[in-house]
């Protein structure tokens, strides 16, 4: 099996376990709150990945990025808090959809932090995404609800911690970076959970476990794709996420699928493969003109 493969197979992975523990996440709210909810679902996380601590000695732990770490767990509070909030007041396919935003806002952040360079293929997709937005959420036409506007802030403060992602990975492992996330966000929710406390019951327990559990396989099976393959070959796979939420939905809460946040969804996901296709093909012609300078 080549690297494509393994890559297509563990972001399928990743796309199936994000949606199932969004579904067990959001079941497990309807007798807590989000704080308490959110403390345990990373709590639960770094009890199933501390037996892997002993073994290693905790040498997981070594890095030379700890402050960007720590920065990405606060950035990591509000995304849990409007995040998880959000799933229980709009369908699960239209949050799906709306995730699809996550790759545009890091392109606009790149230029605002990075001063990269807006190409006239990232305005398009800037644009594309911007309509396809507009499209599942139909402004004036349905409701903006504050379901809506929790994703919309979830995801600016996810499209930061992407990019604090992507600069530690060149140094760090999956499970390394798995790890701080959990560690530092079971002690940054504590306090909220402690003041916001509500004893969730016990089949309620069991689906934090059960989302902490997919949420673990979720994050590594990530971390592996994006090792074995370039970024152009695993975001289509992201897509399928829109059809794992628009199933799990209809089933699990007998939410009907709308075919408007269907089409908004292949909207804001044909920008995504507009700048994936591009940045793909700027990189070999960057790696050609490199191997053409040297010859």
């Amino acid at each position: 099996m080549n690297n494509n493969i393994k890559a297509i197979l563990l972001t399928l992975s990743a796309s199936f376990f994000a949606v199932l523990m969004e579904v067990f996440i959001r079941a497990a709210q309807y007798d807590s709150n989000v704080f308490t909810i959110g403390f345990l679902r990373f709590f639960f996380g770094l009890l199933i990945i501390f037996p892997y601590l002993v073994k290693n000695n905790f040498k997981t732990y070594k890095t030379k990025n700890l402050k960007f770490y720590i920065i990405r767990g606060f950035f990591n509070i509000p995304v849990m808090i409007f995040g998880f909030s959000a799933l229980v007041y709009i369908p699960l396919e239209q949050f799906k959809a709306m995730n699809f935003l996550s790759p545009i806002i890091v392109v606009f952040l790149s230029f605002l932090i990075f001063r990269e360079k807006i190409y006239q293929y990232r305005i398009l997709a800037l644009i594309i995404g911007f309509l396809g937005t507009l499209i599942i959420i139909r402004p004036g036409y349905v409701e903006f609800n504050i379901g809506t506007i929790m994703v919309l802030i979830s995801l600016i403060f996810w499209s930061f911690i992407i990019i604090l992602s992507k600069y530690v990975s060149k140094d760090d492992s999956p499970i390394t970076m798995v790890l701080y996330q959990y560690t530092l966000m079971t002690f940054f929710s504590l306090p909220l959970a402690i003041y916001f406390w509500e004893m969730p019951s016990f089949i309620s327990m069991i689906y934090v476990f059960i989302g902490a559990i997919s949420g673990t396989i979720l994050h590594l099976s990530l971390g592996l794709a994006y090792k074995y393959a370039d970024l152009s070959v695993t975001q289509p796979i992201w897509f399928t996420g829109l059809i794992f939420g628009s199933s799990f939905g209809y089933l699990v809460f007998n939410e009907i699928p709308d075919l408007w946040t269907w089409i908004g969804g292949i909207v804001v996901f044909s920008s995504v493969l507009i700048i994936t296709y591009n940045e793909r093909n700027k990189e070999k012609k960057n790696k050609n003109n490199i191997i053409s300078s040297i010859n």
